[in-house]
């Protein structure tokens, strides 16, 4: 069986990061080329092959592949939520381009998988808020968001037309202690924790009530694993898979902090980002991935909430 090579685009990102690590234990570390617009990451600086690529740049990105002989991508380049509707048309441009230009790369270059994360940012204030369904009303709010159900169609549209074996989660907000947030609208549920350790009190940009999916990073990391791992005729859906663990408000994660640092405080400045999350979902239903390739998650907000404060206290 030939050998995997994997090229990672956005392994700087918060997902980037870890999947790295996690891709390179289970493939090796010389099998798995991590790259990003920017300088390595201080996690992956001089811990395995690495490029600074732009993504954007098709003739750099077809030699990086050809250079490496890579036989799976991972794309995970993207302007997210937040920042995305600053600059709307550029959000477009660098999701939608990236997303392409790796499509045909797969198509040319005869890769084995790509993988490239969706969002729930695909669903929108009509879509039904409890316990989200995987085949839903999908009408999107952000330009992230409709970028993300574009990119959905096009990789199912790959799959279809020329076979391409394309795979993709619809993420929760993650939560990470190893790297930094991207510009989303859940990353309250990062920062908070970084402050109740500093300052013993937040100010969150969102209401007390805002109930939304939520996933800790291990999970996630794992979850998409899984999924680039599950045999092809496992997978019902070719566009991308609802996933969950569970569902918080900033009330309650406040709490949870509070059983560890009973001093903790919490006020409420709900930003333009209020909008955002309002028109997401308060929980998902992700049957769909239980039952095709037995998802399973392991952390719940009390599991999740020790293990973050524990390691950024070490971290310091």
């Amino acid at each position: 069986m030939k050998q995997e090579k994997i090229l990672i685009i956005g392994a700087g990102g918060q997902i980037g990061v870890e999947l790295t690590m996690a891709l390179r234990k289970l493939y090796g570390t010389d099998n798995v080329v991590a790259s990003d617009i920017r300088e390595a990451h201080p996690l992956l600086k001089d811990r395995g092959p690495y490029l600074q690529l732009n993504v954007m740049d098709p003739v750099a990105t077809l030699a990086a592949v050809r250079n490496h002989g890579i036989t799976q991508i991972y794309l995970l380049a993207a302007l997210l939520s937040a920042t995305g509707e600053k600059d709307p048309k550029k959000a477009w441009e660098i999701n939608m381009q990236s997303l392409l230009q790796i499509l045909d790369m797969g198509v040319q270059e005869k890769l084995t998988k790509i993988y490239w994360p969706s969002s729930i940012a695909v669903f929108g204030p009509t879509t039904p808020r409890d316990n989200t369904p995987q085949q839903t009303v999908i009408e999107p709010g952000t330009v992230y968001g409709i970028s993300k159900y574009a990119g959905e169609l096009w990789a199912q549209y790959y799959n279809k037309r020329w076979g391409l074996d394309v795979r993709s989660l619809r993420y929760p907000g993650l939560i990470s202690w190893k790297s930094e947030p991207g510009g989303g609208t859940t990353d309250y549920a990062v920062e908070i924790y970084h402050e109740a350790l500093k300052h013993q009190k937040y100010t969150c940009f969102l209401s007390e009530d805002t109930y939304l999916p939520m996933m800790y990073m291990d999970d996630a990391i794992r979850a998409t694993i899984e999924l680039m791992e599950a045999p092809a005729d496992l997978l019902k859906s070719r566009m991308a898979y609802n996933l969950s663990a569970m569902s918080f408000s900033p009330k309650e994660i406040a709490a949870s902090i509070r059983q560890h640092i009973p001093d903790f405080t919490i006020d409420y400045a709900p930003d333009f980002r209020q909008q955002i999350a309002d028109g997401w979902p308060k929980s998902i239903d992700d049957t769909a991935a239980r039952t095709d390739w037995n998802w399973k998650p392991e952390f719940d907000l009390e599991r999740m909430t020790a293990d973050m404060l524990t390691n950024l206290g070490k971290k310091g």
